[in-house]
């Protein structure tokens, strides 16, 4: 992608949906239907899955009991900031468990987990994790949307359904941001 072609603040227009509305931007898709909702209106399984402070990687990991890697849908990397549209999946059978998009502050991580996250294999949380980076996640919205194609692709939907997820910022301990996300989830039986 062009240096241009994501911005690096959100509006408030769309800041529920930032950084995944940039990606939708540059390829000139509109995004698809996204609401917030109140935590308590998040239905189970999702709300124990989205509705907590802490990283969403051990907490799919806990739920699905694999560990999980990375499949990169595209990246821009320029700057001291990193974006990233992925899809976690499951170690053991490939199933994808979340779509996300991420803009990572490089510049605020230690070496090592910079060339971790360059690296392209390892989703975020346990990055931190190994690495031992302080920090805290706070999820700012949860959202139902309805997927379009690119989204049922990621998350291999048969049939579209509402999905839920959640918009967080991984800061570290002094408040000053590591990540945004946004975070989404497949159906879960």
């Amino acid at each position: 992608m062009p240096d241009t072609a994501l911005k690096t603040a959100s509006s408030s227009a769309n800041a529920f949906a930032y950084p995944l509305s940039e990606f939708y931007a540059h390829a000139k898709l509109p995004l698809p239907r996204i609401e917030t909702i109140p935590a308590d209106a998040v239905p189970e399984p999702y709300k124990s899955l989205l509705v907590h402070q802490n990283d969403m990687t051990p907490t799919l990991e806990g739920f699905h009991k694999s560990r999980i890697h990375l499949d990169i849908l595209s990246r821009d990397h320029r700057g001291g900031f990193y974006f990233r549209e992925v899809a976690l999946r499951l170690d053991h059978d490939e199933k994808p468990v979340e779509f996300g998009a991420n803009k990572v502050f490089l510049g605020m991580f230690p070496e090592e987990a910079q060339e971790l996250i360059l690296l392209e294999q390892v989703p975020l949380g346990t990055i931190l994790k190994e690495c031992g980076v302080k920090h805290q996640t706070e999820a700012k919205f949860f959202l139902r949307l309805e997927p379009d194609e690119l989204i049922a692709n990621a998350l291999e939907l048969g049939t579209p359904v509402p999905l839920y997820g959640r918009k967080a910022v991984i800061s570290d301990l002094k408040g000053h941001p590591l990540s945004e996300i946004v975070e989404i989830l497949p159906p879960t039986a």
